[in-house]
C-alpha cells in the first residue's frame, strides 16, 4: 500500500516556487511527489480534482476554463517578474470574460523591458501609457478597457462585441437589484482606451464599440442582438425590468420591444432542469400574457442557426403591429 507524502508547510500555499519550498524545508524528493504538479519550471502546484460538471449553472464552463487559468496564474505568479502583468486573452478571462484562453498564458512587460520566454507563457511588450493595471484574486492584470483595446489585434468583430458587452454589463444581485458599482468597464472607458494611443487592429475595435451595448448577459445574447440588427428587425430594450399595471416587478427580461408588446428570452439548458427555474418561468410567462405580452422563447439551437431566431421573432413582430421597417 503506497505510504502518503509527508504532509507540506502550512505557509505555502496551492501553489509555490520550489526554491520557496527548499528553504522551508521541503526536500527535493517531496516536490517529485504525485500530488504535486510541476505547471512550470521551478514551481509546484497542489494537485486539485476537476469540478464536476453541472447543469444547472448556465456559466459553469466559463466558470470552469476561468479557475483553470487562475490556478495556472496563481503559479507562475511564483516567479513572474515583478514588473509583469498578466495581459491579453489571460486577463480576458481572469476578468471574467467570455473568451478561450488560448494555449498560453500572456504576460506583459512595459516597453523596452525584455518580454519573458518560458513554456506555457507568451511574453509581450506594452507600452505604459496603453496598458492600465488592475487587481483580481491578488493577481496583476490589465484593467478590462486596456485588455479590450489589446485584444483588438487577434479577436474578430463579433468576439470584440462580445467582450465589451459583458465589461460593461451592470450585473444584478440575488434578488434582481442592478449593482452599477460591480461593472468593469463603461462604453465611455472602452472608447477612451481605445483612443489612448495607436492600436493594432484599431478598425475592429471602432466597429465594434458603435455595436456593444449595456444589458447583455451571455455570449449568446450578444449573438441574437448582432444577427436581429443585421436582418433589420428594430432594435430591442435590453434587461428590461417588466411591471404590472400597478407597478410591481412581474419579471426581468431580456429583450423588449415594447411598442409590438413582445418579450424575447434565450433560455439555456439550466430554465429546463432547474425545477425551481422552470417553476419560475411558468409563473413569469403567465403574467406576461395576463399583461398582453407575446414572450418567444429561443433556446441556444435557434441562436445557433441564425436565421431559424431572426425568422421567429420577425414573425412575431409582424404580427404584433410591425411593418418590417427599422426606426431611423
Amino acid at each position: 500500500m503506497p505510504v502518503a507524502p509527508r504532509p507540506l508547510p502550512d505557509g505555502l500555499g496551492p501553489a509555490f516556487s520550489c526554491a520557496e519550498a527548499q528553504a522551508a524545508g521541503v526536500t527535493p524528493r517531496r516536490l517529485r511527489a504525485r500530488d504535486l504538479s510541476a505547471p512550470f519550471r521551478g514551481v509546484r502546484a497542489v494537485t486539485d480534482a476537476e469540478p464536476p460538471a453541472s447543469v444547472t449553472d448556465p456559466l459553469w464552463r466559463q466558470r470552469t476554463i476561468r479557475e483553470r487559468t487562475r490556478r495556472l496564474a496563481v503559479a507562475y505568479a511564483q516567479i513572474m517578474p515583478a514588473h509583469a502583468v498578466f495581459a491579453g486573452r489571460t486577463a480576458a478571462v481572469l476578468l471574467g470574460g467570455p473568451v478561450d484562453p488560448g494555449a498560453d498564458l500572456v504576460v506583459a512587460v512595459p516597453d523596452p523591458m525584455r518580454a519573458p520566454r518560458r513554456r506555457g507563457i507568451r511574453g509581450v511588450k506594452v507600452s505604459r501609457d496603453l496598458a492600465r493595471i488592475a487587481t483580481v484574486d491578488d493577481l496583476p492584470v490589465t484593467d478590462p478597457p486596456s485588455t479590450w483595446s489589446m485584444l483588438g489585434a487577434e479577436l474578430d468583430v463579433g468576439e470584440l462585441v462580445i467582450l465589451g458587452d459583458a465589461f460593461v454589463r451592470v450585473p444584478r444581485d440575488s434578488v434582481g437589484s442592478q449593482m452599477p458599482h460591480a461593472r468593469l468597464a463603461t462604453i465611455d472607458d472602452l472608447r477612451a482606451s481605445l483612443t489612448a494611443g495607436r492600436r493594432i487592429g484599431a478598425r475592429k475595435l471602432r466597429t465594434a464599440l458603435e455595436l456593444i451595448r449595456e444589458g447583455s448577459a451571455s455570449p449568446l445574447e450578444t449573438d441574437y442582438r448582432l444577427d436581429a440588427a443585421a436582418a433589420g428587425l428594430p432594435d430591442a430594450d435590453l434587461d428590461v425590468e417588466v411591471c404590472d399595471r400597478q407597478g410591481r416587478l412581474v419579471g426581468i427580461s431580456e429583450f423588449v420591444y415594447p411598442t409590438y408588446r413582445t418579450i424575447v428570452e434565450i433560455e439555456g439548458d439550466h430554465h429546463r432542469v432547474d425545477r425551481a427555474q422552470w417553476d419560475r418561468d411558468i409563473e413569469k410567462y403567465a403574467a406576461y400574457s395576463a399583461l398582453g405580452w407575446e414572450v418567444v422563447r429561443l433556446t441556444a439551437r435557434h441562436v445557433r442557426h441564425r436565421r431559424t431566431a431572426v425568422a421567429i421573432v420577425d414573425d412575431v413582430l409582424r404580427r404584433r403591429g410591425w411593418d418590417g421597417t427599422r426606426p431611423r
